[in-house]
């Protein structure tokens, strides 16, 4: 029997987002939306839908290989696997998610020791009983199976809850008062994956080039031509992952300069690489930078 990698893919908020990124990666995931099992175009990854929130026991339990899920879902799990990348993306953005906790406007709490004897609602009920705990703060702990932003103050007086915005919250006349923690999406895996070489292997391909995707993704390739005369005003410019590749070009009066960098500065910096008389200058997306 061929080698197979069996791998989780969260079923709910982050399937979108980890389809999309696996395509990235330079592999095409098929979820048609009744299946559980999505094909890919790999033989020896062999895919299964499953809650982020399930995803650390099944693999614990071998019944996964590995798996994507929140490292908030590890934790709140108590099971012992391995972290083989983070990555961080979530539903909406490319940044780390944070379950905080919230309450009502104009509620008078202000801090978690002001909610002594109080309900909080939450998804992430050990997580928070330990938040409690360490506070010495006496609390009761109610599972929500969702929609948690409409619960106060009828149904409950505070909830910790994920948000990427803070926009649902506000929307809810909700107030956050403190960060109970901050989660980002991880490749967990479990011992006995580990343990087989070609399963390892096979693993750190993956997260090497889901890694690279990530990374890819706050960056832009920039290239441009440039007088010898002027190379040293272009290089003080362009700030770079190491240093800026140059080539001489057929007239031998002028060099080529490729290099990656931020693209939340390219927009600054372009300006500045016309104004040291760069030329030809142009700007390309990135599918993945490895390290």
């Amino acid at each position: 029997m061929a080698n197979k990698l069996r791998l989780g893919i969260p079923k709910g908020s982050l399937q979108d987002a980890t389809i999309a990124l696996f395509k990235r990666a330079g592999w095409n995931i098929y979820a048609d939306g009744r299946s559980y099992f999505p094909s890919i175009d790999d033989s020896e990854i062999e895919c299964m839908l499953i809650r982020a929130q399930e995803m650390a026991r099944y693999v614990d339990h071998g019944v996964l290989d590995a798996g994507l899920t929140g490292i908030d879902w590890v934790v709140e799990s108590g099971l012992e696997v391995s972290s083989v990348t983070s990555l961080t993306y979530a539903k909406q953005s490319r940044r780390k998610v944070r379950w905080v906790l919230a309450v009502p406007e104009g509620s008078g709490f202000e801090k978690a020791e002001d909610l002594e004897g109080k309900i909080i609602a939450t998804e992430l009920v050990e997580v928070t009983k330990r938040y409690f705990a360490s506070k010495n703060v006496n609390v009761k702990v109610e599972f929500s199976w969702g929609a948690t932003e409409v619960k106060p103050p009828m149904l409950c007086d505070a909830i910790v809850e994920v948000t990427e915005t803070g926009s649902s919250l506000k929307a809810n006349h909700l107030k956050i008062i403190d960060t109970v923690m901050e989660s980002e999406t991880h490749l967990i895996a479990g011992k006995a994956t580990l343990a087989d070489p070609w399963k390892k292997q096979k693993l750190d391909q993956i997260a090497l080039m889901l890694r690279g995707a990530i990374d890819a993704q706050s960056q832009v390739g920039l290239m441009l031509n440039v007088k010898r005369d002027d190379l040293e005003a272009v290089l003080a410019v362009l700030p770079a992952l190491t240093s800026p590749t140059v080539s001489q070009l057929k007239d031998s009066d002028w060099v080529a300069v490729n290099t990656i960098l931020d693209e939340r500065v390219a927009r600054d910096v372009i300006p500045r690489l016309k104004a040291a008389r760069a030329a030809g200058i142009v700007e390309y997306p990135l599918n993945k930078v490895v390290l």
